[in-house]
C-alpha cells in the first residue's frame, strides 16, 4: 500500500512570538520579521519547524495504483489532527508514501509537531525503507523529476500544466493563512484534497512513462482520477 498525502499549515504565531526579540504587536509585521530571520531563500518562506498543521488529506492506494480510501482532517486542535494521522498511518504495518516536497516540508513538520505534543509516530516512518535518501517507498515527486537535485525542482502546478491536468484551481498555499483566519477550515481541506489528487495523477503519469503501468490500466486509472479531480474543483467553485 501507498499513502498519497499532503499537509496544509500556517505559521505558529505563539511560537514565533516567543522566539523573536521584542516582536511587533501587529501580526503582519511580526510574520514579516519572522520570515526575515528564520525564512529560507528570497521568498522568506518559514521552514517546517515554525508551522502548525491545520489540515491533512491522504489517499490509500495499492502498489498497482488502485485507489482504496480517502482519509482527512481539519481543525484548530493540532494534537487531535496528529493523533488522527498517526492512527491512520498505523492501519498498515508496511506502507510507502507518495508526495510532492514531503521530504523537505511535510514529513519534517510531522516530526517537529509530534515532538511538540509529546506523541510517538508509527515505527514505519523511521524505518530504513522510508528514511533512505533514494528509497522507492518514500517517493517525493520533486526528487523523482529533478533526479534528486541534479536538475531543477518542479512545481506541482507546472507539472500538471505540462501533462494537461488543471492544478491549484481551488486555492494556493499562500492563501491558507487567510482561509484559516476566516474560519474556512473545510475550504482548506478541500484545497488539500485537490493537491493530493493532482499528486496521485502525476504519479500515475510517471509510472506509465517509466513502463510501470500498462496503457489500458493507466488510461482507466487516469480517467477515474481526473473525474474525481474535476468533481473536487467543481465543488469548490459552486
Amino acid at each position: 500500500m501507498f499513502f498519497v498525502f499532503d499537509i496544509e499549515s500556517i505559521p505558529d504565531i505563539p511560537f514565533l512570538r516567543e522566539l523573536l526579540e521584542q516582536p511587533p504587536e501587529d501580526e503582519h509585521e511580526m510574520l514579516e520579521r519572522a520570515s526575515e530571520e528564520f525564512g529560507r531563500g528570497k521568498s522568506g518562506f518559514l521552514p517546517p519547524m515554525y508551522h502548525q498543521m491545520v489540515s491533512w488529506v491522504g489517499l490509500w492506494i495499492t502498489a498497482s495504483g488502485e485507489p482504496r480510501q480517502k482519509v482527512a482532517w481539519n481543525g484548530v486542535n493540532e494534537r487531535e489532527g496528529l493523533v488522527a494521522l498517526i492512527d491512520t498511518l498505523s492501519s498498515y504495518k508496511d506502507f510507502g508514501v507518495i508526495h510532492h516536497n514531503g521530504k523537505g516540508f511535510d514529513l519534517p513538520l510531522i516530526t517537529y509537531r509530534a515532538m511538540k505534543h509529546g506523541l510517538q509516530l508509527p515505527p514505519r516512518l523511521s524505518a530504513h525503507d522510508i528514511r533512505y535518501r533514494f528509497s522507492k517507498h518514500n517517493l517525493d515527486l520533486m526528487d523523482e523529476f529533478s533526479n534528486f537535485g541534479a536538475s531543477s525542482f518542479p512545481k506541482l502546478k507546472h507539472i500538471g500544466a505540462l501533462i494537461g491536468i488543471p492544478v491549484k484551481m481551488t486555492g494556493e498555499g499562500n492563501e491558507v493563512l487567510e482561509m484559516f483566519r476566516n474560519g474556512d477550515l473545510d475550504r482548506i481541506e478541500h484545497y488539500c484534497y485537490e493537491d493530493v489528487m493532482a499528486t496521485y495523477l502525476i504519479w500515475l503519469h510517471l509510472q506509465y512513462t517509466n513502463n510501470e503501468l500498462q496503457p489500458v490500466r493507466f488510461q482507466d486509472l487516469r480517467k477515474r482520477a481526473l473525474n474525481k479531480l474535476r468533481e473536487i474543483q467543481q465543488q469548490a467553485t459552486g
